[in-house]
């Protein structure tokens, strides 16, 4: 979801064939809100957590299945069913706890990390809201976080 924005809708019901290879690059195929089709290449470290999850997950024969899915109860094999939207939710607040993030952290956390980011980098807002798959760079701009390190920086430099 950082590296390409995405929804949790989108990022969730993505199968393994939404995962290609096209112009020597790994490509992804994200199926947005609104039956949109969005089509992008593949930052190269997702790329190389892309190909790695897929060959531990023994999933790279399988194009029809989900490609995040749920575990079968009390295994350690996954059950061909999709991971639903709650439990990545609740996947993604278990992993920032164990790594000692106290602040909230939800799946809109990865959309806004990934877009600041990108603007941090050099990126457009127009460039970003077409990524994102938003109609309008006012809803992208909701994501942007660069101003709290703005204010950040202000309110140190009050020195008593």
């Amino acid at each position: 979801m950082t590296y390409t924005f995405a929804r949790i809708g989108a990022a969730s019901s993505m199968e393994v064939q939404d995962v290609y290879p096209q112009s020597c690059r790994l490509w992804v195929r994200l199926h947005e809100k609104g039956g949109k089709q969005v089509e992008l290449p593949c930052h190269h470290t997702l790329e190389s957590y892309l190909d790695d999850y897929i060959a531990a997950a023994g999933l790279k024969d399988t194009p029809r299945a989900p490609l995040f899915q749920t575990f079968k109860r009390g295994t350690d094999q996954l059950s061909g069913n999709a991971l639903p939207q709650a439990n990545a939710y609740m996947m993604i607040r278990r992993r920032a706890t164990a790594s000692g993030i106290s602040t909230a952290v939800c799946n809109h956390t990865f959309r806004a990390t990934g877009i600041t980011a990108y603007l941090k980098n050099g990126g457009t807002l127009e460039k970003a809201a077409n990524i994102a798959n938003h109609s309008s760079t006012r809803t992208t701009q909701l994501y942007d976080r660069r101003s709290d390190e703005v204010s950040l920086d202000e309110v140190e430099r009050i020195l008593i």
